[in-house]
């Protein structure tokens, strides 16, 4: 035990040496366990090349020989303590190992994802999906009844799976140039059909969410879902009369949208929104594996980095989780209806919201008597509306909420509008919404021009200013895939299908333009709605439709009134440097005719240049001092004669060993920079 004791007290004392002195050495810092081990490494080696240079003891040279001696010993046990940090930072860098509390908290989640996993694949066998798992087909599926049943299995599975599938299948069932007909029709289901929560656990949120039953905040509430969908389940209620409208102040009416004095002899009806229970664990999970499968596919293909899917996939969770409260979506209710899209429009209405009865995870709004978009074919031509016209409108709002108004619905698909009785669309669930600078509206609506315009030059130009561009591209085979691009899909009399987005994608990929978020939203919800109108009216042309558009919106910035309101915008910015540049130009004209005009430029005026500069000067100093110091010490070490010091050693030997450590410390000091540099640290 004393001897165990012994031992821990002089690996202290070594480590309050070692330590400073190694961070000093090197101008890094190493973590504890890194620099413990070092120091226990110096102090093992210390007896042994005492040993090797001063022979056994006692020491019978002079005092000096042996303060000369201790010193080189302890600079010589030293290095070896800096050479395991050096390639401890070589083989495991700093960073690259979690924490303990990390790896507990990364324990539990890879716990988590594993159960997660587990749950998917019991889910896909118990439906009968196991062989697709395992790429195979079962026979007898290729026929219609094969496939129905098929489409059937996969619904139940998405549906069981939870709300990011869900979701996914949202997305399939509007992309029928992917999958199969009769399987986008049978996902189209999870829309609106997913399986209800029960009334129970949806009873204990309200209560909990509103500070009382649902029975005492309404004045009426049906307990049977008007709809289910993934995230949330709609019910049907009734306010109080007292808090339907203040008396005498205007309110929207259910059937109309108009506005008009609300009657103060009952309540209004509302539907209420109410997030299933459970879920916000479930989506954390999901979106943690959307996550990990990201990085994935970014560090093991080039498509994954061209394509940006790290950051798609951030914007999907950051999407998932702004429609996970719903306090967000209450705020993008009141932007979206005060865009100009909608509210010029008298095709397009969005519900009226009641704050005062809306919570994170309950909304109360207005109820909209009508039809799922998605099954209202025949609905429009029992009541001979013009399913053409709902498509062109529904389509030209969503363009304008993404040139003009900035915020736009990016999840178009059919469950989220409705055909109301008096033939206008209302839209529902703008949990998730798409926002736009005004330099990427900018940008979107000069490509909208140049399609317009048959441009391809322009057109990439645009698009350029859109993405993000590499730092070197092939500007003419961009312009030359764009042309091609326009010609397939764009020219007159040709069959739009869903596949032009994928030829869009294609081109940014070749080219490895990276693409925002935002953008992937904008490209994403179009070809949403382009499948959402097919429900409708499967012959609209979404190129017809987008020229149109762009010609009108060109003649809106043409008018006498834009113009002038732009050219004042831009003369208020230039009449400053209006004013001083007669100045500036008479300055200018003096020196030089007096001979005193010069140029200052600034080399490395920007302090991270100064930075790296600095930082790989150093690096070379250090290369040079340490190749030179290993030189001479090579020099002396190999020179015969000079002073003795003991029995064995000259001192001209014992300068080359001191000078020999000083090469090694300043080799390993560079050597660790380099390891630290962020570019080569491990992944």
């Amino acid at each position: 035990m004393g001897i165990v004791a012994a031992g821990l007290f002089s690996l202290f004392v070594f480590m309050v040496i070692f330590v400073p002195v190694s961070q000093r050495l090197l101008g890094v810092r190493f973590g504890v366990l890194r620099l413990a081990l070092g120091a226990a490494l110096t102090l093992s080696v210390f007896s042994p090349i005492a040993n090797a240079l001063v022979g056994k003891l006692p020491f019978e040279g002079s005092n000096t020989a042996a303060v000369a001696f201790l010193a080189l010993t302890a600079v010589c046990s030293m290095l070896a303590g800096l050479v395991f940090l050096v390639l401890a930072e070589a083989m495991v860098p700093t960073g690259s190992l979690p924490r303990a509390r990390d790896l507990r908290r990364d324990l539990g989640g890879r716990i988590a994802r594993t159960r997660r996993y587990l749950q998917i694949l019991r889910i896909a066998i118990k439906h009968g999906l196991g062989p697709y798992l395992r790429g195979r087909r079962r026979p007898g599926r290729e026929n219609a009844a094969g496939q129905a049943e098929l489409a059937r299995s996969l619904r139940l599975a998405l549906d069981e799976a939870g709300v990011t599938f869900v979701k996914l299948g949202q997305v399939l069932s509007t992309r029928s140039d992917i999958i199969p007909q009769s399987v986008a029709t049978e996902l189209s289901r999870l829309q609106d059909q997913v399986t209800p929560a029960p009334w129970l656990q949806i009873e204990e949120i309200l209560t909990e969410e509103l500070g009382a039953p649902p029975s005492q905040v309404y004045a009426a509430f049906d307990t049977e879902p008007l709809a289910a969908a993934s995230v949330a389940q709609v019910y049907t209620a009734r306010l109080h009369e007292s808090d339907a409208a203040p008396a005498g102040l205007p309110t929207a009416d259910p059937a109309s949208g108009d506005s008009v004095h609300q009657p103060r002899t009952g309540g209004i009806d509302v539907v209420v929104k109410v997030q299933r229970p459970g879920i916000a664990g479930l989506v954390d999970r999901d979106l943690d594996i959307v996550r990990r499968l990201a990085r994935l596919l970014h560090r093991n293909t080039d498509w994954g980095r061209s394509m940006g899917v790290r950051a798609l996939a951030d914007g999907f969770a950051d999407a998932m989780r702004e429609e996970l409260d719903f306090t967000v979506e209450a705020g993008n209710m009141t932007t979206v209806a005060a865009g100009q899209s909608v509210a010029a429009s008298n095709d397009l209405v969005v519900p009226r919201l009641y704050p005062e009865r809306s919570t994170r995870r309950v909304l109360t709004m207005q109820r909209l008597d009508g039809i799922g978009l998605g099954n209202a074919g025949q609905a429009i031509a029992d009541r001979g509306l013009d399913p053409v016209r709902l498509g062109r409108a529904l389509f030209e709002c969503l363009l304008g909420q993404v040139a003009i108004d900035g915020i736009f619905h990016a999840d178009p698909h059919p469950g989220n509008f409705l055909l109301l009785t008096d033939g206008r669309i209302g839209m529902l669930d703008l949990g998730s919404v798409g926002r736009l600078d005004p330099a990427t509206r900018e940008a979107l609506q000069r490509f909208l021009l140049a399609i317009d315009h048959g441009d391809p030059v322009s057109a990439t130009d645009a698009l350029l200013e859109i993405v993000y561009r590499p730092d070197v591209i092939d500007e003419r085979a961009l312009e030359r895939s764009v042309g091609q691009f326009m010609t397939k899909h764009l020219a007159a009399g040709v069959t739009l299908g869903p596949a032009m987005f994928n030829d869009l994608f294609k081109i940014i990929t070749s080219h490895e333009l990276g693409v925002p978020p935002e953008v992937a939203a904008v490209f994403r919800a179009l070809a949403t709605v382009e499948g959402t109108i097919s429900r409708i009216s499967p012959t609209f042309d979404l190129v017809a439709a987008s020229r149109q558009f762009a010609s009108a919106h060109v003649t809106d910035r043409l008018a006498p009134d834009a113009l002038r309101r732009t050219a004042t915008e831009e003369l208020a910015t230039l009449l400053p440097m209006l004013r001083r540049l007669p100045r500036r130009i008479d300055r200018i004209a003096a020196a030089a005719e007096s001979g005193r005009l010069g140029v200052n430029v600034r080399l490395f005026a920007d302090e991270r240049d100064r930075r790296h500069f600095t930082g790989l000067l150093h690096q070379a100093l250090l290369a040079v001092l340490g190749a030179t110091a290993g030189i001479m010490a090579v020099l002396l070490l190999g020179t015969p004669g000079g002073p003795k010091v003991t029995d064995s050693m000259t001192l001209f030997q014992l300068f080359g060993y001191n000078l020999l450590v000083i090469c090694a410390v300043l080799v390993l000091r560079v050597l660790v920079l380099i390891f630290r540099l962020p570019g080569n640290r491990a992944t």
